[in-house]
């Protein structure tokens, strides 16, 4: 089992939470980015800097992802693919999805999508908040205690 995070977007925050995840339960944690990134030097956890492009990072998730792994996306399409494979996707938020509920949230992003090209603007996402923090870090537990990793 392996988490892959899609790195680009996900706050520092959340990815301070996953490394002592990783660290605590030994599961590999592996982040992708268009980017150089730095983590800590723990042999189960590694970063891939992929090249720069639209959707390369993502591209290269749904490649390498297997069933059973977990997503860390704030991206609905890719959350998609990763589910239709068999893996689990959860937001740097702690919304859990699934296969019941994504493609309602894909309907829902390409809507919103529609709207603001036609001149219509939502505001967008709210600021990122303690809540959401914890909201994602026990998600995470509860993913962590249905999978354990095998050290």
């Amino acid at each position: 089992m392996t988490i892959w995070v899609d790195a680009d977007a996900c706050p520092n925050q959340i990815k301070a939470i996953l490394f002592r995840a990783a660290e605590r339960s030994g599961v590999v944690l592996t982040l992708l980015a268009n980017q150089s990134l730095q983590t800590p030097p723990i042999k189960h956890i590694q970063a891939i800097q992929v090249a720069q492009g639209f959707d390369v990072a993502d591209n290269e998730i749904v490649r390498r992802v297997q069933s059973g792994d977990l997503v860390i996306t704030g991206d609905i399409p890719l959350a998609d693919e990763v589910i239709g494979k068999g893996a689990e996707a959860l937001s740097p938020r702690g919304e859990e999805y699934s296969s019941s509920t994504i493609k309602a949230r894909l309907n829902m992003r390409d809507f919103m999508d529609t709207m603001r090209s036609s001149g219509v603007h939502g505001g967008g996402p709210a600021q990122f908040s303690d809540s959401d923090k914890r909201q994602f870090a026990n998600a995470l537990d509860r993913y962590l205690a249905r999978n354990p990793a095998d050290i």
